[in-house]
């Protein structure tokens, strides 16, 4: 992953665990950002493939949870002193839309997270499946850790933003059905 990219990965995932939190204790909730945190790195590959594309988002920014939020029902609240809570949820600014969006749709899907990280191996080195085990094969306990994160029915409004996109990045010629 170009270096470029990891303040988008980690805020991203950090949106997808707080908005989809684990089930249990300390071991539940590092399984759970794992999850995310594979799902968010095979979105932001797809997303800015080059490094170019990763030096644009920094300087020009990725949008933030904004939107996210707002599908979701986040109610990030308010601290008595705005500049505590403009800093608290400074992280936010990082979160990318569309790769939270892709991300869920990975989450949500196996057989659309085994292509896109079969995509990320035919585009160059980085991709390999055992890079990206947890969310291709998750197992029990990670499954567990992960009920809300890779619940279909949750996901489907943050997956509903940029599914196209992910399908026409996939599949340009169309011939992903997802």
């Amino acid at each position: 992953m170009h270096a470029d990219l990891s303040p988008v990965v980690a805020a991203t995932a950090q949106w997808l665990t707080r908005s989809f939190p684990a089930s249990g204790g300390a071991l539940s909730a590092a399984l759970c950002e794992v999850q995310a945190r594979q799902a968010v790195t095979v979105a932001a590959r797809l997303r800015y493939p080059t490094a170019m594309d990763a030096a644009l988002v920094g300087v020009a920014g990725p949008g933030g949870s904004a939107r996210l939020d707002r599908v979701t029902g986040a109610d990030i609240g308010t601290a008595d002193d705005p500049g505590t809570a403009d800093e608290r949820h400074a992280w936010r600014t990082w979160v990318d839309e569309v790769v939270a969006s892709w991300a869920a749709c990975l989450l949500g899907d196996p057989r659309l997270a085994a292509r896109a990280v079969a995509a990320l191996a035919a585009d160059g080195p980085g991709g390999a499946p055992g890079e990206f085990r947890r969310l291709l094969e998750p197992d029990e306990a990670d499954r567990r850790a992960a009920a809300l994160l890779r619940h279909p029915d949750l996901l489907a409004p943050v997956g509903a933003l940029h599914h196209a996109g992910l399908v026409d990045r996939l599949a340009p010629d169309h011939t992903l059905t997802a």
